[in-house]
């Protein structure tokens, strides 16, 4: 990253953690693949400003750390009580992120949007659960950057070719 885009990067991050502080929820799309399968690129995130004290194993996190933001699952918690930590993970990682301080969180993630449908918290956490042949695909994606690639090609080519629609709600 070039510093012109390394500024335009904190910037971003500031922004969002002022939005969150003023408003309590804000909502970002999303680029990386990390949390592939469960958060796809192009997703919209909405993300609830919380305490650390108030997060659990499980639910998705949303923290600024060098001027980026990162969205990761939550695998533990570290530290001491007058300092913990969170500690994190992209589901298809392998390796868990440094410790999250309460400095760097910015929230938790409360749903996912994709293809106009929205998907809320008891789906996010069931999707750290993976077993049979999604534990099988999260190895995989772990694995292979190529196997990620692949799979976001062909997210995309299925959401072009059977497009969901949002329910309509009264």
């Amino acid at each position: 990253m070039n510093q012109q885009e390394n500024v335009a990067a904190t910037l971003a991050c500031e922004f969002a953690g002022e939005i969150l502080r003023t408003y309590e929820e804000v909502r970002l799309r999303v680029f990386g693949t990390s949390m592939v399968p469960s958060i796809l690129p192009g997703d919209l995130i909405s993300v609830r400003r919380v305490r650390l004290s108030e997060i659990s194993s499980g639910e998705i996190v949303l923290y600024a750390r060098e001027g980026r933001l990162f969205a990761h699952r939550v695998v533990g918690c570290a530290g001491s009580s007058e300092q913990p930590l969170l500690i994190t993970r992209g589901d298809r990682l392998s390796q868990n992120d440094p410790p999250v301080s309460p400095n760097e969180l910015i929230g938790r993630v409360t749903s996912i949007q994709r293809d106009g449908i929205e998907h809320g918290d008891q789906e996010i956490k069931l999707s750290a659960q993976a077993s049979g042949p999604n534990q099988a695909l999260v190895r995989l994606l772990q694995a292979s950057d190529h196997a990620t690639y692949v799979y976001v090609r062909l997210a995309a080519f299925w959401q072009t070719l059977f497009p969901r629609r949002a329910k309509c709600r009264a």
